[in-house]
């Protein structure tokens, strides 16, 4: 009797989904029963993060996520990259890691308008992995590490950009949100920018043509955040991002410690500020390590950080 509730619960929320999916949600039944939590201690999550320790095995609670993205229309599914599926590709081993990138205009522009770098830590994301010790966890930034680290107090979205996410993590987790010990950065910590001596154009074509034309690594998803403002009304000057990736180089890491997938696959802001200079900015390599406490690591962190610094140096003209 259980398992017919909960596939009829099921079937009522994918008239929307391909049959692919509804067929994957029906395999999945099971794995959205409730399950036992353990406790887990707040000093072990990253700086400026939120989580919940999912009442429902994982695959549930992200199929159940999906399908409340694409039931609200004021918001837009960017892409999603599941982290287990790219590792086996290249030959290597990941449990269950999946994030997915979404955003609201409505809420994001009005960061970037007060600092355009927060277009690199937007849309959002919430990145769906089961611990080691079995535990399911979803896992995304916090609005405080948002405002600490672009400078954004006072802007009203904020408020609102938190209560969505709590709700929205914490209705498919059957679980609290809860805040990592730590919460704060420094302004603009970790962030590195350069200034390009091409034009925004010319800088951002050059970029994706580096990516495109390096066989180790793939294009994710471009996000024109200029031309998304000015779909709900909003000005912004430009200001867009590449989301890219190599599993080679990502998975490790994510063996090493599965929360830094919240900051993978790489991305790189392309914008122009009010001065009308065109600028690169990408997060540093080391900075996201030390966030997620990697352990080791170095020779392809050291990869990592020279591929970006290369990439940045063609988008600059450099």
């Amino acid at each position: 009797m259980k398992n017919s509730l909960i596939l009829f619960s099921l079937l009522l929320g994918l008239n929307s989904c391909s049959q692919n999916e509804i067929d994957s949600s029906i395999d999945n039944i099971s794995e959205t029963n409730f399950k036992t939590t353990e406790n887990l201690n707040n000093e072990d999550f990253p700086i400026g993060t939120n989580y919940s320790n999912s009442a429902i095995a994982i695959q549930g609670a992200y199929n159940q996520f999906i399908q409340k993205l694409r039931k609200n229309d004021a918001i837009s599914i960017v892409a999603q990259v599941d982290h287990s599926k790219n590792a086996n590709s290249v030959g290597l081993e990941l449990d269950y890691t999946r994030i997915v990138f979404f955003g609201n205009p409505t809420l994001g522009t009005p960061l970037m308008q007060e600092n355009q770098l927060a277009g690199l830590d937007l849309p959002q994301k919430v990145l769906f992995y089961r611990t080691d010790n079995k535990s399911d966890i979803l896992l995304y930034n916090s609005v405080s590490y948002l405002r600490s680290r672009h400078n954004l107090d006072g802007v009203a979205t904020l408020d609102k950009l938190s209560n969505a996410l709590e709700n929205l993590v914490s209705d498919v987790s059957k679980s609290p949100v809860m805040e990592s010990a730590i919460q704060n950065v420094e302004f603009m910590e970790g962030i590195i920018t350069k200034e390009s001596n091409q034009d925004f154009e010319t800088s951002y074509a050059t970029l994706k043509n580096a990516i495109v034309n390096n066989p180790n690594l793939s294009i994710v998803a471009e996000l024109d955040h200029q031309a998304n403002a000015e779909r709900v009304g909003l000005d912004l000057r430009p200001t867009r991002l590449i989301i890219f990736g190599n599993p080679n180089l990502g998975t490790p890491l994510m063996q090493n410690e599965r929360t830094i997938g919240l900051d993978l696959p790489q991305k790189m802001l392309v914008w122009k500020d009010e001065e009308g200079k065109v600028k690169v900015s990408y997060n540093d390599i080391y900075f996201l390590a030390e966030r997620h406490v990697i352990e080791g690591n170095k020779e392809i962190l050291d990869k990592i950080s020279t591929a970006l610094e290369n990439l940045s140096n063609a988008a600059a003209g450099k």
